[in-house]
């Protein structure tokens, strides 16, 4: 497994100094980034992969909290937070935002190290989760884990995939519920014919089949109007220029 990319975020100086230095104290965890601002930071996830934020509360501007909610909101499997706070008076909000662990300033080496251990252990079960879940392709159909069974798809009824946090969601043509299964984008993308299906954004997959309109930005599916993120505008550049 590689190293956890993480940041650190506190308007203390010093605070954020000891979390650094910390992090790169830990041979798992490597430190992208330092901000004593929650805004600065908020730009830097959207453009780069980072799995923990090591995150203080109260800062001006935007508090922890605050983060925490508009990452939950964004619906994208983002990375998922460890609160560092000299309050405590915080812990029930940090659990209704699913922050992965609060740990109480001043804290330890000790402290910081059994929260970024259960930060590892958790990221390692959703990756093997995510593996193991995307059971098999065929050249038609797909078997997806669905809680307790296995659920053949067949791949003429996939609108799109939509990433959540941990899950991913299968939209379906037959008008039946999204199905929702623990794997990852990534797996599925691993997996799937890429002469079927294209992955556009951070959080989607479509079926290229399925596609009923395009703009420069954006791909309509049914009623559903999904972003081309930047990042996959190239190859889906390269998609389009073979029907134009």
């Amino acid at each position: 497994m590689n190293p956890l990319r993480c940041i650190a975020v506190d308007d203390e100086p010093l605070a954020l100094g000891l979390v650094a230095a910390f992090v790169e104290k830990t041979p798992f965890l490597t430190l992208t980034g330092r901000y004593s601002s929650a805004v600065e930071a908020l730009q830097v996830i959207h453009q780069q992969q980072i799995d923990i934020i090591f995150l203080d509360i109260q800062m001006p501007d935007l508090t922890g909290i605050e983060l925490a909610r508009i990452i939950e909101k964004a619906g994208n499997p983002g990375p998922r937070i460890i609160f560092t706070t000299a309050f405590n008076q915080y812990a029930l909000d940090g659990f209704k935002v699913d922050a992965l662990d609060y740990l109480l300033k001043p804290f330890n080496y000790e402290e910081f190290l059994r929260a970024a251990t259960r930060a590892k252990t958790y990221v390692e079960l959703v990756q093997k989760a995510s593996t193991a879940n995307v059971v098999e392709t065929k050249d038609e159909y797909l078997f997806l884990k669905v809680e307790y069974q296995l659920v053949r798809i067949a791949y003429e009824d996939i609108l799109y995939m939509e990433g959540l946090k941990d899950y991913v969601k299968v939209h379906l043509k037959s008008g039946s519920k999204p199905i929702l299964s623990l794997t990852s984008l990534k797996a599925l993308e691993e997996k799937l014919p890429s002469s079927k299906f294209m992955r556009v954004h951070r959080s989607f997959i479509v079926n290229l089949d399925k596609i009923g309109a395009i703009t420069r930005n954006t791909i309509q599916i049914g009623s559903t109007t999904i972003p081309v993120s930047d990042q996959y505008k190239e190859i889906f550049s390269q998609f389009l220029s073979k029907w134009m």
